[in-house]
């Protein structure tokens, strides 16, 4: 039998039976070209994951070289998050992922106790906030930190910015943040539109004070083919505002937003896809830490098995790769990593 929970548009759980078999508890990574030989099994496993990824754009799951990834991406039900990069990353060609990772018991995470955020039973959802601030009544938040997270050889740059809301702004895991920049549009004069963003860590914050959240964002750039150079009066005006903020510096913030990618947690056993690409990686994070990170209701509860997918444009572009491999070397039975590196591989021309 197989045990589906669905939130919409990111995330998918599925059976045990559609993981492939496992291959040691490290990360694998195949980097393949779209340019693939013929083959029954490939087509049909290429032709289910862009079933997915049509809407998005992500990553392919097939190659001779890698049948596990097949098989999985014929059984599962895959959904991707839709990120600012994807278009980059599926130009440049998609890569395929195999499986890897392998599975331990589940004990939750170390350190005190998360719990004084919890509903009651923890996995109900019918106290989840939902626009709490909105545009004209927004938050106000407080940056404390803003630090790059990629290499210097990443095809862009992408921070990990962290926000003090002092337990004023509650949200759940799976939600975003709403921004509004500061300023006028040039056009009219009327103030910038609300930006969404998914929120990067669980509801306790990276602190686990429940005072903080974070968010994870790419710097938003236009490169004019004319110029041959960057075009700054096309540049995200958001992306741009966050990314070169300081410690101190207020946001003026909308939401919580959205309740279709909470995790669903009443069955623990529940296994749980996540696919993404570049900076849609946010909310996941705040799945991992919520279900191996923390101490929390969820985290002692849960038996099953999460799968993450991340694709990147090359290995500089690797966004909490540390976290991830903390994770997978405590949780192997219940945690498994893959990443599609899509621009890190040659084919016979070089």
């Amino acid at each position: 039998m197989v045990k589906l929970s669905l939130a919409l548009t990111a995330l998918c759980a599925t059976s045990a039976a559609a993981f492939a078999p496992k291959q040691g508890n490290q990360a694998f990574r195949a980097d393949v070209s779209l340019d693939m030989a013929n083959g029954a099994k490939r087509k049909a496993a290429l032709k289910v994951l862009k079933k997915t990824a049509g809407a998005v754009g992500a990553v392919a799951l097939a190659t001779a070289a890698v049948p596990p990834a097949a098989m999985a991406a014929k059984k599962a039900v895959e959904v991707v998050e839709t990120v600012d990069n994807t278009k980059t990353i599926v130009t440049a060609g998609a890569a395929a992922v195999a499986a890897g990772g392998a599975v331990v018991a589940l004990k939750g995470g170390s350190g005190g106790k998360q719990d004084f955020l919890e509903a009651e039973p923890y996995w109900d959802q019918s106290t989840v906030p939902v626009n709490v601030y909105k545009n004209k009544a927004p938050f106000t938040g407080k940056v404390v930190s803003t630090k790059r997270i990629v290499g210097p050889k990443a095809t862009g740059e992408t921070y990990h910015i962290v926000i003090d809301h002092k337990g004023d702004f509650p949200y759940w895991e799976g939600q975003s943040w709403g921004v509004i920049p500061p300023g006028v549009r040039e056009k009219d004069g009327k103030p910038h539109a609300v930006r969404l963003y998914s929120i990067a860590s669980s509801r306790y914050g990276d602190d686990m004070s429940g005072k903080t959240g974070s968010l994870c964002v790419r710097r938003a750039t236009y490169w004019c083919p004319e110029l041959k150079a960057e075009d700054p009066a096309k540049k995200g005006i958001c992306s741009n505002f966050l990314c070169d903020t300081k410690p101190g510096d207020e946001l003026m913030m909308t939401g919580p937003a959205g309740k279709v990618m909470l995790l669903p947690e009443e069955d623990p056993s529940t296994d749980y896809i996540m696919v993404a690409t570049g900076t849609g990686i946010a909310p996941y994070r705040g799945f991992i830490r919520r279900l191996f990170v923390e101490n929390t209701p969820a985290a002692n509860a849960y038996k099953g098995q999460a799968w993450l997918f991340l694709g990147v444009a090359n290995s500089d572009a690797l966004l909490y790769d540390d976290e991830w491999q903390e994770v997978l070397e405590k949780y192997p039975d219940n945690f498994r990593l893959d990443y599609a590196i899509s621009r890190e591989q040659e084919n016979k021309k070089g």
